[in-house]
């Protein structure tokens, strides 16, 4: 099949993609747009992996309140270079994900951030639930790591569910953000405040 220019000129436009990129895209998956874009994508995680590592020092303080001041939220979005950090998408990822903080109050970004104390606790607390439940003693170590799994699902950031797509963690959607900006980025931290909470 012949790839035309308005093919590689759609695909490009839909993907930000480069021009070489679109058309290789397109010649392997022998003109489908479909395919093409997810060929895109997967090459786009795999390098985005690769770019994991690179210093991210530039970038922007996101605030954003929620329900007429009830919620205020303050994110730190880096990337490498000054101007990644002044591009619309960036800026757009960076405000996603204070109103992904303000709406499902995580309370880290990466599993790793997770003391070992607060692990710990989780466990005894979800084996001590499979007793009362009358789960078989066998069972209590397998059914208490399903609900540590569980419970990293809710408290950390990267594995919480997207909240305008639950198919897409924040993680994966961060990958995909490298992966358009050619940058590495990093959610560098957060705090989110809500009326009348007692701090800890």
């Amino acid at each position: 099949m012949e790839i035309t220019t308005a093919m590689i000129k759609e695909l490009r436009e839909a993907t930000k993609a480069g021009v070489l990129d679109c058309r290789k895209a397109l010649e392997s998956s022998n003109g489908d747009y479909q395919k093409a874009v997810d060929f895109l994508r997967e090459k786009g995680m795999a390098t985005a992996a690769k770019r994991a590592d690179r210093q991210a020092s530039n970038g922007i303080v996101e605030l954003y309140s929620h329900g007429n001041g009830r919620v205020g939220v303050m994110v730190e979005v880096n990337c490498e270079t000054d101007f990644v950090a002044r591009a619309e998408q960036f800026r757009k990822f960076a405000h996603e994900v204070a109103l992904q903080v303000a709406a499902a109050a995580p309370k880290y970004i990466k599993e790793e951030d997770i003391p070992a104390d607060v692990i710990e606790h989780e466990v005894g607390i979800a084996k001590a639930r499979a007793l009362e439940e009358g789960k078989p003693e066998a069972m209590l170590d397998k059914i208490a790591q399903g609900r540590v799994e569980k419970f990293k699902d809710e408290v950390v950031l990267m594995r919480q569910a997207y909240i305008r797509d639950d198919k897409v963690t924040v993680g994966k959607l961060l990958l995909e953000q490298i992966a358009a900006l050619g940058e590495n980025i990093v959610v560098r931290r957060f705090a989110r405040w809500e009326l009348g909470e007692v701090s800890e």
